[in-house]
């Protein structure tokens, strides 16, 4: 139940990298946070606050002082970020002053693990800091692996032996370790993200404990980890949070009608979801390969293709298929993920696809395309055994060959064990946030801390 503000007047602000995978569960934290008591402020771009206003009212939601509005991109990453610093810098001295003048005292900055350079920013203004990781707790320990220089660059060997870790051949390591020359900014900043670890009481961590049990334990011995997922809608886990249906951003116009009607049209478990997130890009080669590996199928689907990458499918494709198929360019993702009809999830497997499709019970097609993906998808099929990854040819394509017998595949002989392992998740994800769960405890304990200190 959502406690009445207590007496302590404590304020905590919150910053995250402006992109959609990061703001969606720093949110969702901050509502937590909220609902126990807690005074929070999400600090943003104007961009994005102007596209969340009216939503989230447990959290105030502010905008960054002389944001420019523009978004960052792998090019303009450095700059942004230096310049999203100092704007950051201005906004909390300005919050801190304003908050103290109506009785409430800043304490702490729960911050994005990739921008280690608030923790500075805060102490600076007599505030203390905890990072957030927007990632898994494996990612996590793998790239402090590569921060204390137990993984040296470029990989020489064929697997990977970390502690408390399986086996990870060079493909399930995570894009930026196993090809270091294509994105060497973003690998910095994932491994430079660690430097001021030792100065903070909390590293807060978008997973939950039982799903990464053994790294989890190795990480307690490192730095104060905190697992506080999984980081989605109260409403599709442990329902105690008033109200709180959806993530309250979305950087794209969902069709919601046209995909939940499509939806109740259907039979139970007969529909393939497809999505990739809101970022990756497929080439028209490969969307060609997906499109004809759905039509082989022979399955009903639903699939997103972003309204920049519709021109990548094959012409006439949707007018062939609309007996089966419906393509749109968004959707509510946890509302069809959610839908009895959904019988599998064809994913890139980002982190927040991953932890929602493991907590609403939805077994995966995995097929991975950058940073974490890789990763991730190595657990989904090896280690919680709810999905299958797609094999690449040597072209590294994924055909339609592979993906029709990867989606018949969980459809079909491996359904029932796959449906088994996705609804043990599903429970656990639950119990972790319910009352006097392990995520619960850690935010109620952390809470606790902050207001007597």
């Amino acid at each position: 139940m959502e406690r009445e503000q207590g007496p302590t007047l404590t304020h905590v602000v919150v910053l995250s990298f402006p992109i959609q995978g990061h703001i969606n569960p720093m949110l969702q934290f901050s509502k937590r946070l909220a609902s126990k008591g807690l005074k929070v402020t999400l600090l943003s771009t104007n961009s994005i606050v102007k596209s969340m206003e009216g939503q989230a009212s447990s959290v105030t939601i502010e905008p960054i002082a002389d944001d420019s509005g523009e978004y960052p991109t792998v090019e303009t990453m450095e700059a942004y970020t230096e310049r999203f610093k100092v704007m950051f810098s201005h906004s909390l001295e300005d919050l801190i002053e304003r908050n103290k003048s109506i009785g409430y005292a800043t304490k702490l900055v729960v911050y994005d693990s990739i921008l280690p350079w608030a923790l500075e920013v805060a102490k600076q203004h007599g505030v203390g800091g905890a990072p957030f990781i927007t990632q898994s707790c494996t990612i996590a320990a793998i790239f402090y692996h590569l921060f204390q220089g137990r993984i040296t660059l470029p990989l020489q060997v064929s697997e990977v032996s970390l502690p408390s870790l399986p086996l990870l051949r060079i493909d399930d390591m995570p894009s930026f370790i196993s090809q270091p020359d294509l994105y060497p900014l973003l690998l910095r900043l994932c491994v430079d993200q660690f430097h001021n670890f030792h100065e903070v009481n909390w590293v807060f961590c978008s997973s939950f404990d039982k799903l990464e049990e053994e790294v989890v334990s190795w990480i307690s011995s490192q730095w104060p980890i905190k697992n506080i997922g999984p980081t989605i809608p109260s409403m599709y886990l442990d329902k105690r949070l008033k109200d709180d249906k959806n993530y309250d951003l979305s950087l794209f116009k969902p069709n919601v009608d046209a995909c939940m009607k499509w939806l109740d049209l259907k039979e139970t478990g007969t529909v393939v979801y497809v999505s990739f997130g809101s970022l990756a890009a497929l080439g028209v080669e490969q969307m060609e390969e997906v499109a004809l590996g759905l039509k082989r199928s022979n399955k009903y689907f639903l699939w997103v293709v972003r309204e920049t990458e519709t021109k990548k499918l094959p012409t006439n494709f949707i007018e062939e298929t609309t007996e089966r198929g419906l393509v749109v360019t968004w959707c509510p993702q946890l509302e069809v993920l959610s839908h009895k009809a959904i019988g599998c999830f064809v994913t890139h497997c980002g982190w927040n696809s991953t932890l929602e499709a493991l907590s609403l019970g939805v077994p995966l097609v995995a097929m991975p395309q950058w940073t974490d993906q890789t990763t991730n998808s190595k657990f989904v099929m090896d280690v919680w055994k709810i999905g299958i990854r797609v094999k690449v040819d040597d072209k590294g394509m994924v055909t339609r060959e592979e993906i029709e017998l990867c989606i018949n595949e969980v459809m079909g002989e491996k359904r029932e064990e796959m449906k088994r392992h996705a609804i043990k998740w599903k429970k656990l994800a639950i119990e972790a946030l319910d009352e006097g769960g392990s995520s619960d405890k850690n935010i109620d304990e952390f809470v606790e801390k902050i207001t007597h200190t």
